[in-house]
């Protein structure tokens, strides 16, 4: 999945993860991962996610990171907030209260520029990559995170129906990317209300990832 993939979906305002209110599955399941308030929560390929904004209100500090600036000036401008905004390494660096987001490639992001993590909230990351990109992302969250634990949310459905992004991402895949390192739990599996994108039925999948 190419950068210009990604620049080209925003500019034309085709990104199918955007909600108008937090996930719901989100809401009823953060507690899980049974955290302090004021943890810091790392979102990784944020977009303008107004997620964020819940997390935020829960006393959390948010650090994100996303490859479209256009997103985050638009986040930004929908929260009235003003940030500082600078240059750090290969990233630009946007910064208000309790949040910020670095604007670049997740893959040039380390542990150093992110800072340390209490917990990664997943739900449009791993959905959004395709199958040949995966393992190098849940490899690669895991070592910046130093695998801090995650709420991560997916979706599961006949991949030959619709084509992805979000991609269909199994319960045994997620399996595959996490036993190492985490105990894995499902919390919730419920159907998405008229089908993924109004087509083929889909369920919405809820799992916290926890240290062993």
């Amino acid at each position: 999945m190419k950068a210009d993939f990604w620049h080209d979906k925003w500019n034309n305002n085709e990104i199918g993860f955007d909600q108008d209110q937090p996930n719901p599955l989100l809401v009823k399941h953060w507690q899980a991962l049974n955290l302090e308030a004021n943890a810091r929560v790392f979102v990784p390929l944020c977009g303008k996610s107004i997620d964020m904004v819940w997390l935020l209100h829960q006393g959390h500090q948010v650090v994100g990171v996303e490859l479209s600036e256009d997103a985050i000036e638009q986040f930004f401008a929908a929260i009235k907030v003003k940030p500082e905004v600078w240059t750090d390494h290969a990233f630009k660096r946007y910064s208000a209260q309790n949040i910020e987001v670095l604007v670049g490639d997740f893959f040039k992001l380390n542990a150093e520029l992110l800072g340390s993590v209490d917990a990664t909230y997943d739900r449009a990351s791993l959905v959004a990559l395709p199958d040949d990109m995966r393992t190098d992302y849940t490899q690669h969250l895991q070592t910046i995170t130093a695998t801090a634990p995650q709420l991560l949310i997916t979706f599961d459905y006949d991949q030959s129906q619709q084509a992805g992004p979000p991609f269909a991402i199994p319960a045994t895949e997620v399996k595959a990317h996490y036993h190492q390192s985490y105990a894995i739990q499902q919390l919730a599996s419920v159907p998405v209300k008229g089908g993924l994108k109004g087509g083929c039925d889909a369920l919405e999948q809820v799992w916290a990832l926890q240290g062993e």
